[in-house]
């Protein structure tokens, strides 16, 4: 097994951080931080709490995936289908007039870092 290229690793880091601090965001008492996003200020705990959840766990397995240095392409096809994912319903919110413009915006990153991992996955399986 190939490991991880020294750029790919430097994504997941990045990602890891940005995940790690996105899920303290999405806390009950952080509104003022999801109105800063132009994300939704209010939600119910138990829903918010299960973003948090989710958004902190794929930024420890970022994490763990960059410190590795190991491919795991399923996670990595996981990942960048989320991110992806995340950022096209930011625009479609967007596009619809239910979320300001600086909500893509700042969600560019995970369209980045999805790209980025898409990329990467369809090398490596190329190279394979």
């Amino acid at each position: 097994m190939e490991p991880l290229p020294s750029w790919m690793r430097r994504a997941l880091f990045a990602t890891a951080g940005m995940n790690i601090l996105a899920a303290l965001g999405f806390l009950p008492g952080a509104s003022a931080v999801r109105a800063l996003a132009g994300l939704p200020q209010d939600g119910q705990p138990l829903y918010l709490l299960t973003v948090a959840l989710f958004v902190g766990l794929f930024g420890l397995g970022y994490l763990a995936a960059a410190v590795s240095g190991r491919p795991d392409r399923l996670f990595l096809a996981v990942a960048a289908a989320g991110k992806i994912g995340f950022f096209t319903l930011l625009l479609g919110f967007w596009l619809a007039g239910s979320v300001p413009l600086q909500a893509p915006v700042l969600g560019s990153a995970d369209l980045v870092f999805g790209t980025m991992f898409a990329v990467w996955l369809l090398g490596s399986r190329a190279a394979a």
